[in-house]
C-alpha cells in the first residue's frame, strides 16, 4: 500500500469498508428475514408420476445417459427428499447424473395426521414396488436389467425390506449409506430401549399414538439434537465465517433441510421402535410386520454394498457394517469422518463416500475398496 508523509496508508480504509459492507450483507442473508446467501432451485427434473406419497421425477440430461441401468434415489421417511440434492457441489443426484447414469428420485411429499395408518408395509408393498415398475417403463426394459436403489438412512432400510419382501422384483442392486442395522450400536438409541425395557413399548409409544406418529416439529428438533455441538456453536461459526460465503452457504443449506422435514407417520414409528430399536431384528435378519408376517434379509437377491461412517452419530460404522452378517454377500465400504448428512450430501462426500457407490455400479464383481486408514485420520 502506498503512504503520505503523515503515516496514513491509503487502501487500508476502503478494505475495511468493503469487508464490513459484505459483513453486514451476508448477515442479513442468513436472518430470519434475508433472502440467503444462495438460492438453490435444486436439479432440472422431469414428473414421471405423481401419486399421493409416491411422486417420481427423472433429473433431466442434456445428452444421453451412457450407463445402462437407471438409479432411483430412496429418501428416508421424515426427512426432505433434497438430502439427494442439497446444494451445487453437495449433490449425489448432480454426480450420477454427469456420470453418465439416468437418474430418479421417489418423494413422499408431506405426512400428516390423516396418514397414521402407513405403515413399512405401504413403502415395501406399493410405494418402492411402483416406483421400480415407473422408472423401467419410462427408461426402456431393453437398456438394461433391472434400477440401481441408492437410499441413505431409513431409505436404505425400506429398500432392504422391499428386495427382501419381492426378491422378484427387477432389482439389479442396492447401496444403503448410514443405514443402521444393530441398533444396539448405536449410542442414540440406548436411551430408547432402555425405556422401552422398563416400560414397554405401549406405553413409550403411547404419545405417538395419540398424535398419529412425529409431529415435523419434533422430528426437526430431534434431528438438530443429534448433532448438539454444531447446535451450541452455530452463532459463533456464522460469526467467524461471515465473509466466508461458501461456509455460510453450507451451513445454511442444512438448515433449510432440516427445517422442510416432514413427520413420522404413525404406524411406520411405532414399527421403528419396536422392530428396529428394542428389538433390534434387522440384526437379527428377520423383521416381523403385522400378524405372520415375517421378512428375511437372506432373500434379499441383489448386490448389496453397504457404506458408514465411525463419526456418523445416528448410524455409526459398527452398526451399518453388521449388515454383512445378515445380508448374502453384501459389503461393507468405510467412509470414516463423514457426518450422517454429510455421507450423501456433504462438501466432501465426492472424495470420500461417493467413490464407493461409482465403484460398485460400474464393477458388477470387484469389491469396493476402502479408504485406507491414514488417509482417514485427522480428517
Amino acid at each position: 500500500m502506498d503512504s503520505d508523509p503523515r503515516g496514513r496508508h491509503h487502501g487500508a480504509v476502503p478494505l475495511a469498508a468493503d469487508q464490513l459492507t459484505a459483513a453486514a450483507r451476508n448477515a442479513w442473508a442468513i436472518s430470519p428475514l434475508g433472502p440467503g446467501v444462495e438460492q438453490y432451485d435444486g436439479l432440472p427434473a422431469t414428473v414421471v408420476s405423481d401419486e399421493p406419497h409416491q411422486r417420481l421425477t427423472r433429473f433431466d440430461r442434456t445428452t444421453p445417459a451412457t450407463a445402462e441401468r437407471p438409479v432411483l434415489l430412496v429418501p428416508p421417511l421424515a426427512v426432505s427428499a433434497r438430502c439427494f440434492d442439497l446444494r451445487p457441489g453437495q449433490s449425489l443426484a448432480a454426480h450420477l447424473v454427469d456420470a453418465g447414469r439416468a437418474t430418479y428420485l421417489i418423494d413422499y411429499g408431506r405426512i400428516s395426521f390423516a396418514d397414521r395408518a402407513m405403515g413399512f408395509e405401504t413403502w415395501i408393498d406399493q410405494i418402492l414396488p411402483n416406483a421400480i415398475h415407473a422408472v423401467l417403463a419410462d427408461h426402456g426394459e431393453g437398456h438394461g436389467v433391472g434400477v440401481d436403489l441408492v437410499g441413505w438412512s431409513l431409505g436404505g432400510t425400506i429398500s432392504l425390506l422391499t428386495a427382501a419382501a419381492h426378491p422378484d422384483l427387477p432389482i439389479a442392486s442396492l447401496t444403503a449409506f448410514g443405514t443402521p442395522i444393530d441398533y444396539s450400536r448405536v449410542p442414540a438409541v440406548r436411551p430408547l430401549i432402555a425405556a422401552d425395557r422398563l416400560l414397554g413399548s405401549r406405553a413409550v409409544t403411547a404419545p405417538t399414538a395419540v398424535l398419529g406418529g412425529v409431529p415435523r416439529h419434533l422430528v426437526r428438533a430431534s434431528y438438530r439434537a443429534m448433532a448438539p455441538k454444531r447446535e451450541l456453536t452455530k452463532a459463533v461459526h456464522l460469526a467467524r465465517n461471515i465473509l466466508d460465503t461458501e461456509t455460510l452457504a453450507r451451513t445454511s443449506a442444512i438448515d433449510s433441510f432440516i427445517g422442510a422435514m416432514p413427520g413420522y407417520p404413525g404406524r411406520a414409528y411405532h414399527q421403528i421402535h419396536t422392530r428396529l430399536m428394542a428389538r433390534n431384528e434387522l440384526a437379527s435378519g428377520t423383521v416381523r410386520l403385522g400378524r405372520g408376517r415375517e421378512i428375511h434379509l437372506a432373500d434379499i437377491a441383489a448386490r448389496v454394498l453397504l457404506v458408514g461412517s465411525a463419526t456418523d452419530n445416528i448410524a455409526n460404522g459398527p452398526a451399518v457394517e453388521a449388515g454383512t452378517d445378515v445380508v448374502p454377500g453384501a459389503r461393507y465400504a468405510a467412509a470414516d469422518g463423514l457426518s450422517h448428512l454429510g455421507l450423501v450430501a456433504g462438501p466432501r462426500a465426492a472424495e470420500q463416500s461417493w467413490p464407493h457407490l461409482d465403484r460398485f455400479l460400474g464393477d458388477s464383481g470387484a469389491e469396493p475398496s476402502a479408504v485406507p486408514a491414514g488417509d482417514r485420520a485427522g480428517r
